[in-house]
């Protein structure tokens, strides 16, 4: 059980981090080493060896191993980024890099995402060289860089350049899972990922005839790029059920008394409430368009014009994506992944997401565990290159009318102090007997 050392630490931790400035911009701006540094000296004084890795100056990996009790058994990934998004402190309540302790909550930059999970996996290792505790498998610990950008210099970088590191590694764990959804009518459920849709961010190009504004010109790039970007933001996806999603739908749907047929998929999420926002983003593709370039001068038609798109796919369905994408974009806009990453599947029917479940369950009796696919992604995408099946799983137990999902690159993210208690608690819990 964890101690009472742990609690106070898993604060001091969160706070300490989110003091040390890790803000990610894109581009390469960003550096992680300070965070990486403490947290590897946090590890050092539990007896642990660190490993410092990077590809880019600044850009620092940290990576140590835990032996278990049974060397036959398969080792976990328990995994956490040091990065964060950008904040505007003239938005925030407290400077969002202050990680101010008050009245029982953890304010700033991180707190959710995802520096409260980096905090729980140190407070719990050091809880065990305390009390002499090892876990049954080798349990490897990796706190990345990069991952609010490319990943090139964080999970990719080490899954591809140091594949080693995680010999024996079959399964993972990391951030957006286990955490209190309030329904609005007294229900707890707590979801736990179990499989995120596929990245497909897209730079899309038109190309006309260049030409003066005051004549007629029928091959305008703008307005082609124009046409195929509304075609893309009025599409209506078809529903793709995929196992998660169908889990947690029948799941939904009975812990609300509602029909389990799954035949009108749309009707049911709208019969959900509020617990709509656990599936409805994950039933289909999607394709949003935000950004657009082109032109240079009012009265000059450019002979190129070019968006950006953020597009979503879920598991298994990759090849409709790019072939609705090429639908939709015509003869005279062209397009190509500006970044791609894979879509995840996890079993519903392991033993470690058995084990999942029942650790929320106990220290959350109140509450009901349901299997969540992740609208947007997470670093188990570059480690299951290296065949790691990722979970979500870092457990908030959160008051009601906390909204979890608008904490993520949200103004005035927090964390209370007792969410991040229960967090230690079911993770030494789960990490102990996995």
């Amino acid at each position: 059980m964890a101690d009472a050392q742990a609690l106070e630490e898993v604060v001091t931790f969160t706070s300490d981090l989110i003091r040390i400035d890790t803000t990610n911009r894109g581009g390469g701006d960003c550096q992680e080493r300070p965070a990486a540094e403490y947290a590897a000296a946090r590890l050092a004084e539990a007896g642990l060896e660190t490993t410092l890795l990077e590809r880019t100056p600044g850009r620092t990996n940290v990576v140590a191993r835990l032996a278990g009790t049974d060397p036959s058994a398969d080792a976990l990934l328990v995994h956490g980024h040091l990065d964060v998004v950008p904040a505007d402190a003239s938005e925030w309540s407290v400077h969002p890099f202050s990680g101010e302790v008050r009245d029982g909550v953890v304010w700033g930059r991180g707190a959710v995402d995802m520096k409260n999970m980096d905090a729980m996996i140190l407070s719990v290792v050091r809880a065990w060289a305390r009390q002499g505790v090892r876990p049954r498998r080798d349990i490897v610990i990796a706190f990345t860089a990069d991952e609010e950008a490319s990943a090139e210099d964080g999970s990719g970088f080490l899954a591809d350049r140091h594949a080693a590191l995680f010999e024996g590694c079959t399964e993972g764990i990391s951030e957006s899972g286990a955490f209190t959804f309030h329904d609005g009518s007294g229900r707890q459920i707590y979801p736990i990922s179990v499989g995120e849709r596929g990245t497909g961010w897209l730079r899309l190009t038109a190309h006309g005839r260049a030409g003066h504004g005051s004549r007629v010109n029928r091959e305008n790039a703008v307005t082609r790029l124009a046409a195929a970007i509304t075609r893309i933001g009025d599409h209506e996806w078809p529903v793709r059920l995929t196992p998660t999603v169908r889990g947690a739908l029948t799941e939904l749907a009975e812990l609300y008394g509602l029909d389990t047929s799954l035949d009108d998929v749309d009707g049911l999420v709208e019969k959900l409430g509020p617990a709509a926002k656990l599936v409805e983003a994950t039933v289909r593709n999607s394709a949003n368009p935000t950004m657009l370039e082109a032109g240079y001068k009012v009265n000059v038609i450019p002979g190129q014009a070019v968006a950006f798109v953020d597009g979503r796919f879920l598991p298994g369905h990759e090849d409709e994506f790019r072939a609705t994408l090429d639908e939709l974009t015509g003869p005279d806009v062209d397009w190509e992944f500006h970044h791609r990453e894979v879509a995840l599947q996890s079993p519903l029917d392991s033993p470690t997401y058995a084990l999942m479940r029942a650790c929320v369950e106990e220290f959350a009796p109140e509450g009901r565990t349901v299997p969540y696919c992740m609208a947007g992604g997470t670093d188990a995408k570059q480690f299951s290159r290296l065949g790691i099946t990722g979970y979500g799983f870092s457990p908030l137990k959160l008051p009601e009318g906390f909204d979890y999902s608008a904490m993520f690159h949200g103004v005035d993210e927090r964390v209370p102090v007792e969410a991040l208690h229960f967090g230690v608690r079911v993770l030494d819990r789960f990490l102990r007997t996995a």
